[in-house]
């Protein structure tokens, strides 16, 4: 019986979180109450994967169901404290703000500073430094909170501060792991944060929005050009032309290639279209071009095959792109002005897609 009661203890601890000694309250529980926490922790659990990876209407009716079982299973106001939390969680993602206020306030009744709650009141304030600041307040009490970090590293995400993000999220899967469905659901915005650390805040918000996709097209690729850097001026004159306007002058001066395979010696009739998604190759022919732009050295263009074709005995240093390439003069110019890597050591893999903050790198290493 001893055992029992010791064991429910932990588990409720562990659900609420580490809390000032002020904040802790009486808890009276029993045998019987030892499933009623296991099925709060598992409503802990539906509550955190549903808020990263979204819900359909049926979803959070099934989690719905699952708080709304556990209402009156435990005479205990922690116990309650926490399950209005979680409710008012839900009530959020169900666009039910004012009943998930209501249940913050009821929450905070029965045992104010519990971890859940205070997570519940960062998300209903709309204001991410403010946010921020409130975090920062609830970790200067609790600072060994994983639960209170994630959210820290969720507004620093918002906020475009990638690099503190990582920390923060880091930190708290440490803490969480024994929760380690925390790390599962908010892994995403962790990689993607670390991917975009470089970075600062203040960067053009969609220069972050297109730095975080898989794969950008040739209109992504010139709003970043367009947006970090001055060398599209050639053609702009410092105008703020639409990409689609730009997208046709680089087609006219030869800076968007027609295809991107690199097997083919001939161009085709046509060019692509500006929702053409780019790759490897196609990055490499663009950003050349416009290092030889910018440098008044048109010459570049050919420097590579000028030299190559004077010796007759000449093999291509890229065993994937061959010396008849029209692309080898960009790519092994992007690879020895280290624009551009060989992913494998080897090979420049042309056909491969280009991440948004991959471009980018590139782009602010030209």
């Amino acid at each position: 019986m001893k055992r029992i009661f010791t064991l429910c203890m932990v588990v409720l601890i562990a659900l609420t979180g580490c809390q000032s000694t002020g904040a802790r309250q009486d808890i009276n529980l029993s045998m019987a109450d030892e499933g009623a926490l296991q099925s709060l922790a598992e409503l802990e659990e539906a509550v955190v994967r549903l808020d990263v990876a979204g819900a359909s209407s049926e979803e959070l009716a099934g989690v719905r169901r699952q708080a709304a079982a556990l209402q009156g299973t435990v005479a205990d106001n922690a116990f309650e404290a926490l399950l209005a939390a979680w409710s008012g969680r839900l009530f959020l993602m169900e666009g039910r703000t004012s009943d998930a206020q209501r249940e913050y306030r009821r929450s905070q009744s029965l045992s104010p500073l519990n971890i859940p709650s205070q997570v519940l009141s960062f998300r209903l304030e709309q204001d991410l430094n403010q946010r921020l600041s409130l975090i920062a307040g609830s970790l200067e009490i609790e600072r060994s909170s994983g639960e209170l970090l994630v959210e820290r590293g969720r507004v620093l995400f918002d906020l475009s501060r990638f690099a503190e993000s990582v920390a923060a999220f880091d930190t708290a899967f440490v803490l969480l792991s024994e929760k380690p469905f925390y790390e599962d659901a908010y892994r995403v915005f962790r990689d993607k944060a670390w991917e975009l650390r470089s970075l600062q805040q203040g960067t053009d918000t969609r220069t972050v929005a297109i730095a975080g996709q898989g794969e950008i097209t040739w209109r992504d690729m010139i709003e970043i050009t367009k947006n970090e850097t001055d060398m599209l001026r050639f053609i702009t004159a410092g105008r703020d032309w639409p990409a689609e306007t730009i997208f046709a002058q680089l087609i006219e001066r030869a800076f968007i290639p027609y295809t991107q395979n690199t097997a083919l010696t001939e161009w085709p009739s046509s060019g692509p279209a500006s929702s053409e998604v780019v790759l490897r190759s196609g990055a490499a022919w663009f950003l050349w071009h416009l290092n030889a732009e910018n440098r008044a050295n048109r010459g570049l263009l050919t420097r590579y095959s000028a030299r190559l074709a004077n010796n007759p005995n000449a093999q291509s240093p890229i065993p994937d792109i061959s010396l008849s390439s029209p692309f080898i003069d960009s790519v092994l110019g992007c690879v020895e002005s280290e624009f551009m890597s060989l992913p494998d050591g080897r090979n420049f893999l042309p056909n491969q897609r280009v991440r948004g903050s991959d471009f980018l790198a590139m782009l602010r290493k030209l």
